[in-house]
């Protein structure tokens, strides 16, 4: 059933708030990345992918791949609130021969479609995927979620130009475009820019947006052509590093960090004054 922006609006802030719930339990995590892309999870999930939490596995599922995988802590919650397991399972997050850490694992954790973590794999996994959705004649789609990060790697070059050679309309991929990476700044580092220019000549349709306005997100969305179309899609969604937190947002030493109670406390206030039903 589609929720409305506001219920969207909510259920982010009820996400980023479980993020940090279980950073404590773990001791730390990538908090940054896993807060950035909360809308996105939040629009796919509880507005346009199919699945079924009863059936983790069942055949006419969207697929969904964290390709940077280190974002794990914003899917988790999501995977719970949804019914795939129950949170209790989490309160070992971390700890040795838990099925919860740093990475998704596929073979532990119901609703994971693919374990990734190697940065640069996930495109490629979709492409495939996808192409099996194609060869079946199905109408699901794959959705990829990227780090902006990520795209220093070839390999995902490798798969843009093999998803429009092979005309994969069912394949979706999004990116977290918040401009930072573990080494800083992605201009810095490795610049990506013109970033949507390279994606349209790689044969893509293109869309740019804030993502973290629910509004265009949902909009994106229902937007996509039918899964038999021809034309793989990319939407570039910018966002904020540590979105939610103030003293976290776009600051590149928090890709991975720990919080101490007092900083829990403060970030739990913030997110709290931000949630739309209190404004």
């Amino acid at each position: 059933m589609h929720r409305s922006i506001e219920e969207l609006q909510e259920k982010a802030v009820e996400i980023r708030k479980k993020i940090l719930e279980i950073s404590a339990i773990a001791g730390g995590g990538h908090l940054g990345g896993s807060l950035s892309m909360v809308e996105i999870l939040v629009a796919l999930y509880y507005h346009a992918m199919r699945y079924n939490p009863k059936e983790p596995r069942w055949p006419q599922r969207d697929r969904f791949v964290l390709s940077k995988g280190h974002g794990i802590l914003g899917l988790c919650p999501i995977l719970a609130d949804l019914g795939f397991y129950p949170e209790e399972l989490w309160q070992d997050y971390g700890r040795l021969d838990s099925a919860f850490g740093m990475h998704p694992n596929m073979d532990k954790i119901p609703g994971i479609d693919m374990s990734t973590g190697s940065l640069g794999h996930g495109l490629s996994v979709g492409v495939g995927m996808a192409l099996a959705g194609r060869l079946d004649q199905a109408d699901w789609r794959v959705f990829v979620l990227l780090g902006d990060g990520e795209l220093d790697e070839g390999s995902n070059w490798e798969a843009a130009m093999s998803a429009s050679h092979f005309q994969l309309g069912n394949l979706v991929a999004i990116i977290d475009r918040n401009g930072l990476q573990v080494d800083g700044s992605t201009e810095e580092v490795m610049a990506l820019e013109p970033l949507a220019e390279k994606w349209r000549a790689f044969g893509w349709r293109v869309i740019e947006l804030d993502g973290h306005d629910l509004h265009q997100l949902v909009e994106a969305l229902d937007s996509l052509p039918p899964a038999n179309s021809t034309q793989p899609t990319c939407i570039i969604a910018k966002t904020v590093k540590g979105k939610g937190v103030s003293f976290m947002e776009g600051k590149g030493e928090w890709h991975y960090g720990g919080l101490d109670e007092e900083h829990t406390k403060q970030a739990l206030e913030e997110l709290e004054r931000s949630h739309p039903g209190r404004r």
